[in-house]
């Protein structure tokens, strides 16, 4: 078998695998969940408005600057209590978890 056919066979074993199945059952609950969506939308635009207001060097306004800090802070920490949110990110930390055990696997096997 080829190097190229057994990545693939890989590739179909990560995707039966329970951590995938559900890694991708919350990525799809979270572009459903409109209302995240919504949060997560604001939140770029927020970030976005501080970062133009930090790049201004000679007339930043520092308490703007200060109001988008703390207003990017309160939607960011909103999103993170989403409970399709929670449950993402513990999916994705499993599926993280499994990638970098496999990397270390074909590490070690590369190194002999």
């Amino acid at each position: 078998m080829g190097i190229i056919k057994a990545a693939r066979e890989l590739g179909k074993a990560i995707q039966a695998d329970e951590r995938y199945i559900e890694f991708n059952r919350c990525r799809k609950a979270n572009d459903e969940d409109e209302k995240l969506q919504q949060q997560i939308h604001e939140f770029n635009l927020v970030r976005m408005q501080a970062a133009e207001e930090a790049n201004k060097d000679d007339n930043r306004d520092e308490e703007r600057f200060k109001q988008l800090n703390a207003k990017m802070r309160q939607i960011y920490a909103d999103i993170m209590v989403n409970e399709n949110m929670i449950a993402y990110n513990k999916a994705k930390g499993e599926m993280d978890a499994l990638l970098q055990n496999m990397n270390g696997i074909i590490d070690l096997c590369i190194q002999g």
